[in-house]
């Protein structure tokens, strides 16, 4: 199954890092970015720093952390104040995944259903710290299960109709 990648929404703005650290005197900024995309801030023009919109004038990677230079951060003091603050980038500068790959917001409260059409719940959560992505999903009497994102469990996603189609192993609503 492909790989999910995770960006958390607030309000009509996606989060997609914080400021770690000062980078250099010329006022770059050290990111943790919260998806495994980097190319989201090579794509924005402009990135909100908490509710203030920059300019991205610079991007380059350091390992697995993004470094920035946004206008209105021109030095090391400017740098240092950025620390703590999350960034966001709007919908449009979301980065197309390929074709059978999916944001993990996109996937949140979709309908869970089996191959005959019973419904079993809605997705509340996706946990992806395994070898495979885990949906959560919460069932109409609130009990929740953990249903493993591979080819033999999940037969298919359909992002129009907002439900995922599955076949559960045997004995997981048991446990």
């Amino acid at each position: 199954m492909p790989v999910l990648y995770y960006m958390e929404i607030e309000m009509e703005k996606i989060k997609i890092g914080k400021i770690v650290n000062a980078v250099g005197l010329k006022g770059e900024v050290k990111v943790y970015n919260y998806s495994n995309r980097p190319e989201a801030y090579e794509r924005a023009e402009a990135i909100y720093m908490e509710d203030k919109l920059l300019t991205v004038q610079n991007v380059r990677l350091q390992k697995n952390m993004v470094i920035l230079k946004l206008s209105g951060i021109d030095d090391r003091n400017g740098a240092e104040a950025a620390k703590g603050k999350e960034l966001f980038i709007t919908e449009a500068d979301l980065p197309a995944l390929p074709e059978g790959q999916f944001y993990v917001r996109d996937l949140i409260g979709m309908t869970v259903k089996e191959q005959d059409g019973a419904p079993l719940g809605k997705v509340t959560d996706v946990l992806q710290n395994t070898a495979q992505d885990i949906f959560e999903v919460e069932q109409e009497n609130g009990k929740k299960f953990l249903l493993p994102k591979v080819d033999e469990f999940v037969i298919n996603i359909d992002v129009q109709e907002r439900e995922i189609e599955v076949k559960l192993p045997a004995g997981l609503l048991d446990l």
